[in-house]
Formats: C-alpha cells, structure tokens, sequence
C-alpha cells in the first residue's frame, strides 16, 4: 500500500511557474525586465501563528500602480507602492496555501505567484508504551482494520484472495463469525456505526455495508474520495477516512460522501501515509504506514499533538524474511471505550497487545 508521496497538482503550477520564470530571466538582457517574488520562496515552511514577509521584484520598465496580494484567492493587502509586507498566518489551516501578487500598471494587470506551507506551531509530546496483557491474534489475518466493540474484536484481513470480516473472540482469538470477500477485492478499513460494519475497499473504488449482528452483506457504495480506499473511524458523528497521503477526510455517515477534510502535520513536516484509525476521548489515532509510529492528532487543525513509538512489541527477528519485515508492520488501533482499555495489533502477527501510552 505504499506507492510514494502525494505531490498535488498547485505543488506542480508552482514548480512549473518557477522554472518558466527562471528561464524568461536568462533570456533577458537585465533581471529588471521581468518581475518575481523574492519571498517567500516557493514552499516555505511557516509555523502556524508566525508572520513571513511578502516582497516582490517588480523590475524598473514597467510603472506599477498598485499591488493587490491574496491568498488563497482572497484579498489580503492592498498597497500603493512596492514595499515588502507581512502576513500573519493564526486561524489558518495547515498544509499548502497559494499566494498571489496582483500587480496593476499602465493600464494592465500581472499575477505572480508563490505558496507557503504552514506546520504546526509545536513539536508533539513523545510516548513509549507498557504492555499492559498480550492476546493471542490469527497469522493469516493481514490487518486493515480493527474494532472493538461489545466485548468482541471486528477485523479486516486484507490481501487479494485472502480478504475477510471478522468477529473474534479477545481471550482466545477464535474467530466467532467471518464473511469472504470475493478474490477480486482487497479488503481495507472497517467501522462500527450503529448496528452496521463499514468498510472499504484497497483500489476498487467500492465500500460494504455489513450487518453487525450477523456479518451478512447488506449493500454496496462507492467510494471516489480517496486515491485509494485505507482506514475508517467513527467518531459519533462523521466518518474519517486515509487515502495513504497526509490528508484524513471525513465522510457523511449515511451515504459515505466527502463533507470536510484536514490536512496532517507536525512542526517539520507534512505526515504522509496515514493508515489504520481510531477516535480515543476526541482524539485521532493514526497508524503510520510502514513505520512503528502512532499519531496522536487535532482533528480540528490537522496538527500532531503526539507520537507514540511502539518498537519491540515484536521480538527482533519474528518476521525472517525481507518481505514479511517490508509488508508485515504494525497496523491496527482498537479502544475499548468502556474499560479505556487500547488495543494494538500488525499485519500477520500472533498477538493483539493491550497497551498503556507512556510519555517520555
């Protein structure tokens, strides 16, 4: 399920808008025949709640009136002179923003363009863990998803031919109920709303709809919002969903569409390959794909509040061979909101492991 970054098409206009610039710039006879930003620079980073200056090579040819500055396509400033100016960035929302100057003069008008990115304003709490009681799990079971409700775990194994729901029984590991899916569908995320399990599929572009009680499929939906169907959550009112980029959407609980997003980030960088979920006391949980990492998330700003490293849940060396280490990595984040007990698993391991987050 790795298949390299999200690189988004305003990334590309900006890059591309860069090189063109700095070609028409070495066609010319003098720099001051063409106009750029001098800042920010083209992916800035900016801590959410600082200032970064705005200022613009206007070149000397051409007389300038007045400069409108946007972002986002919003008007911000307007000046009537070529002065560098500030922006604040509190209340916006992390991730990519387009900045545009809007330059008028002798009876035309010039946009230039650049963006910043804007992280969190804070590095996250660090955790370890203690292993609190160590389950036994099924090794067939290539875990996309899992749930805890009721005094049973609900899981998706994943993997084409192999796909599954299940209902499992904690104390044993004995698989109580299980519906197949058909060998052509890779099964990915699930969630419990209400009497009913949702779940989506890996690249189909299809989700389920389970009976809770009886695991009996009871219709179909289509799922466009993602790149690639990954995790599902529930958090009381909408569904969460990862596509394996550093977004999670949320989707309408009735008919699974996209009503919002947000964007994940901590104070370095965008978070990419965001897998299995959980909602926990408001919260999100976020498996981080390949890695032995989970995040602990804002679900109003998208920032990383906190990351938990659970190496050595494993023994060194369980897993031989290169691909089950590639392939065979923690996945899975299930809570048991009664007894505020977590649950964690991976990707054909022998056991589920109910764990404490312990900061550093």
């Amino acid at each position: 399920m790795l298949f390299g970054h999200k690189i988004n098409s305003i990334q590309k206009l900006f890059i591309l808008s860069a090189v063109l610039s700095l070609a028409s710039a070495c066609r010319s006879d003098s720099p001051s025949t063409y106009r750029s930003f001098i800042s920010p620079m083209i992916g800035l980073n900016v801590s959410s709640g600082k200032d970064f200056e705005v200022k613009v090579l206007f070149g000397k040819e051409k007389k300038v009136d007045s400069v409108v500055y946007l972002l986002d396509t919003v008007p911000v400033i307007s000046k009537t002179d070529t002065t560098a100016v500030r922006f604040k960035t509190a209340g916006l929302k992390l991730g990519n923003h387009l900045l545009t100057a809007k330059i008028y003069g002798e009876g035309q008008s010039e946009d230039l363009t650049s963006n910043i990115n804007i992280l969190s304003a804070t590095a996250p709490e660090e955790y370890t863990y203690k292993v609190i009681k160590t389950l036994p799990h099924d090794t067939s079971s290539y875990v996309e998803g899992l749930e805890y409700h009721d005094g049973f775990f609900y899981e998706c194994a994943g993997d084409y031919g192999h796909s599954s729901l299940r209902k499992v029984n904690p104390s044993t590991g004995k698989i109580l109920q299980q519906t197949n899916l058909d060998k052509q569908y890779f099964g990915e995320g699930i969630t419990v709303i209400g009497d009913k399990i949702i779940q989506l599929t890996y690249r189909e572009k299809i989700g389920f709809v389970y009976d809770k009680a009886t695991l009996k499929k009871l219709s179909e939906f289509p799922y466009t919002t993602g790149r690639e169907g990954w995790g599902l959550a529930f958090d009381g009112q909408k569904v969460l969903n990862t596509d394996g980029s550093n977004t999670i959407f949320f989707l309408d609980k009735n008919n699974y569409n996209k009503i919002g997003s947000i964007d994940v980030f901590d104070n370095k960088s965008q978070i990419d390959n965001l897998n299995e979920l959980e909602v926990i006391d408001g919260k999100i949980y976020a498996n981080v794909y390949t890695t032995n990492y989970i995040l602990i998330i804002n679900p109003e700003t998208g920032a990383v509040e906190g990351r938990a490293d659970l190496s050595g849940l494993l023994p060194n060396g369980y897993f031989k061979t290169e691909d089950a280490i590639a392939n065979n990595v923690l996945n899975g984040i299930a809570y048991d909101k009664t007894g505020k007990r977590l649950f964690v698993t991976g990707k054909k391991w022998p056991h589920i492991f109910e764990i404490k987050l312990v900061k550093k």
